[in-house]
């Protein structure tokens, strides 16, 4: 018998339209909207992973995420193995089978481009080398696709199983509201629908009538906000006090991941990360100068948003991890938006003459 609309934990009319829609842009047969990003990573890796499996996953990823594997799941006898992003698959593979040895993995969940060093991870690589080494079950390969989707990455095309989503950032848009996503086939769907069922992690009915709104400006709004990071990352390369800048639109046939950006990315991206010559103060003193752009910790809305992951959305990661992951003291993170680029690079230029 198929469940009608009898209770709003298991589903209502706006999260199915909303849900529907979704798949459209992944060309995925299912998906399912939760109350924040989190909680669909979450409910997603709780969904398969039991106590004595291994969970592989790319750093850095957001810190939310991070403390998550590291220190949540530690408590359900799951262990974590990292591998870095940004390098060729196949130059860490040995390393990580290594690392893994003969243990299950149930999960890996694989963050790119990166937050916040934009460093690309291969996932047609990881997925051919995670299904290669199944045995009983086959590990499950996520892709939280926050910063370049749905628009410009579509990793089911490549060999995830499962793409995941902050929804609270790019697909709102507007900063006005929390909410997560997944999508992929019915077969990996299906057991995460079930858990956010008895969990109640799915988004509300409100939620996602503001979200179906924001769908119909989705892909002007990241193309909008594309273009002003071309301009706004080309400035920054050429200013003094910019020790480096990442963002995928400067990389050259040199980087070796420059072959996996073109195979991978439809573009990218707006969002951009710099390192202020000098190390924390000179980065706080920047973000303190900032007039227009706002110093917050989200990413995706219409406003450009500013902020200092070493201290802000990755404080939880030790010090010693965050430099091993390309997390430098100076280090800002750019969230582009769709104010008119001259303003925002005028801004950028008046806050780095204070430092």
């Amino acid at each position: 018998e198929s469940m009608g609309l009898i209770y709003s934990r298991l589903n209502n009319p706006n999260l199915e339209v909303l849900e529907d829609r979704l798949t459209l842009w992944d060309e995925a047969e299912d998906a399912l909207v939760f109350a924040s990003g989190m909680a669909a990573i979450g409910t997603a890796i709780l969904a398969f992973a039991r106590p004595g499996d291994v969970i592989v996953h790319s750093e850095p990823i957001y810190g939310g995420s991070d403390h998550f594997l590291r220190h949540v799941l530690k408590e359900f006898g799951i262990s974590i193995v990292g591998f870095p992003a940004g390098v060729p698959f196949e130059g860490v593979r040995p390393a990580l089978e290594a690392a893994v040895g003969e243990r299950p993995v149930a999960c890996v969940l694989v963050e790119t481009p990166s937050n916040p060093t934009n460093s690309l991870v291969d996932i047609e690589a990881v997925a051919a080398w995670a299904h290669a080494r199944a045995q009983e079950r086959r590990a499950v390969v996520m892709v939280d696709n926050t910063f370049l989707g749905p628009i410009f990455q579509h990793p089911l095309a490549f060999g995830a199983d499962l793409v995941l989503y902050s929804a609270t950032k790019f697909i709102g848009g507007h900063s006005d509201l929390i909410a997560g996503a997944a999508v992929g086939p019915k077969s990996v769907v299906g057991p995460i629908r079930v858990l956010r069922t008895f969990l109640g992690t799915m988004a509300s009915p409100w939620t996602g009538w503001l979200m179906l709104r924001s769908l119909e400006t989705l892909k002007m709004r990241m193309t909008a906000q594309m273009k002003n990071a071309r301009y706004v990352a080309e400035f920054l390369a050429e200013h003094p006090k910019v020790a480096k800048v990442h963002y995928l639109g400067l990389l050259t046939e040199n980087d070796p991941m420059f072959g996996v950006y073109r195979r991978q990315c439809m573009a990218p991206g707006s969002m951009v990360s710099f390192d202020v010559r000098g190390g924390e103060a000179e980065a706080f003193r920047f973000l303190d100068a900032l007039q227009m752009i706002k110093l917050a910790v989200s990413l995706g809305g219409t406003e450009s948003l500013a902020e200092h992951p070493a201290t802000m959305t990755h404080a939880d990661i030790p010090h010693d991890l965050q430099r091993r992951m390309g997390i430098g003291a100076g280090m800002v993170r750019l969230s582009v938006g769709v104010e008119h680029y001259e303003d925002i690079i005028a801004d950028i230029d008046q806050a780095l003459g204070a430092v």
